[in-house]
């Protein structure tokens, strides 16, 4: 038990320090821009800001539907980064694998749309599932047949998904009689609402994929085989394991999850818009890390996030402080969690045994993983 409680406290310590540090940086800012407005520094404001953001997504029924709403897609963003890091992959493509799952949750949802919602949401659900399962099964295959990383084709992967979807919905798939260009509507393959005005079954969606990727990672053979692959890919090798099918197993994971977050934020809206841009993908990086990659984690570090961002309008409102500095903490977050030494040194935190981490995943040189 006290080994547990060490190595959470380990775990745990970086990610803490590191949400401190750029709430320290933020409230800087904060009182850099009381200077810019009023001549003066506030050096109050910070703590007014702060309060009113927790006020707004916790002090109230709306603002905890909200935070959990927001937080749902980052759950499975982030799921679709961090199973990929027990990989030893860095999935830079959720972005991409997320606008295909919605996009073929959109479409099988306007084909189902008169159906019975017993029947409608399943399908549409299950065709965003295996659109992102799909997109990420490109990049797999790739890095284990010919080597190409990851970073490099998913990154092409997110602007092909974008554009080509954006091409069809305004030429293929428009609805007509809208002034923008969209599909026509889902129909009853809309995500019923179970609490307030906006929280569907999404949440619940996401929330069992909490476990689940939990018991597949820890409690299974192939999870067990995946994590072996991430911490030495030749040692698997040598133990039977095929690198090349676990890698294209664990993208198109990634792919699933990044297209479930897709598909609850379409089958929420109702419709696929030609213009559709989100920061979800990228997001998912923020949310990996912070959460150590571990779907624990993945879910308390969404839930952060998510509150961040249910209560910035009451920030703004309150405190005169523009909803963008959420994504300034978020950021100088990632860069803290980056400069993990930094921050152990700042600390004076002593470093964990060695262990195979994400930021090893993200400077791992190209091609390591593939099977020769």
């Amino acid at each position: 038990m006290r080994a547990q409680v060490r190595r959470l406290v380990n775990l745990s310590i970086v990610p803490l320090a590191s949400i401190l540090l750029a709430l320290v940086v933020a409230a800087i800012l904060i009182i850099a821009s009381s200077v810019i407005s009023t001549g003066t520094p506030d050096l109050t404001l910070p703590f007014v800001a702060y309060a009113s953001l927790v006020e707004g997504a916790f002090g109230s029924d709306r603002g905890l539907i909200d935070t959990t709403v927001k937080a749902a897609p980052l759950i499975l963003a982030g799921l679709a980064v961090g199973v990929g890091f027990k990989a030893g992959l860095f999935n830079i493509g959720a972005t991409g694998q997320l606008l295909i799952g919605g996009f073929c949750a959109a479409i099988a949802g306007v084909a189902v749309a008169g159906w019975s919602p017993l029947v409608a949401v399943p399908v549409a659900i299950l065709a965003g599932a295996l659109g992102g399962f799909a997109y990420g099964f490109i990049p797999g295959w790739l890095k284990a047949f010919t080597g190409a990383h990851e970073v490099v084709t998913t990154i092409m992967l997110n602007s092909i998904a974008q554009l080509v979807i954006s091409g069809l919905v305004n030429d293929v798939f428009r609805a007509a009689g809208f002034t923008f260009a969209r599909t026509a509507g889902v129909g009853n393959a809309t995500l019923p609402v179970l609490i307030g005005r906006n929280l569907t079954l999404g949440v619940i969606i996401a929330l069992v994929m909490v476990p689940l990727s939990y018991w597949f990672l820890w409690r299974t053979t192939r999870g067990f085989e995946i994590r072996t692959v991430g911490a030495n890919p030749n040692a698997a090798r040598y133990a039977g394991m095929s690198p090349r099918a676990l890698i294209i197993l664990t993208m198109s994971l990634c792919g699933m999850f990044a297209g479930l977050a897709g598909t609850i934020e379409i089958l929420s809206l109702g419709y696929y818009p030609a213009i559709y841009g989100t920061s979800l993908g990228f997001d998912g990086i923020t949310v990996a890390m912070l959460g150590r990659a571990h779907p624990v984690g993945v879910l308390l570090s969404a839930f952060l996030l998510g509150a961040m961002r249910a209560g910035a309008p009451l920030m703004q409102i309150e405190a005169g402080i523009p909803v963008e500095i959420v994504d300034v903490i978020q950021a100088t977050i990632l860069v803290f969690i980056a400069a993990e030494l930094v921050v152990r040194r700042l600390f004076r935190i002593r470093a964990a045994t060695a262990e195979v981490t994400e930021l090893q995943t993200v400077t791992r040189s190209y091609g390591e993983q593939t099977a020769r």
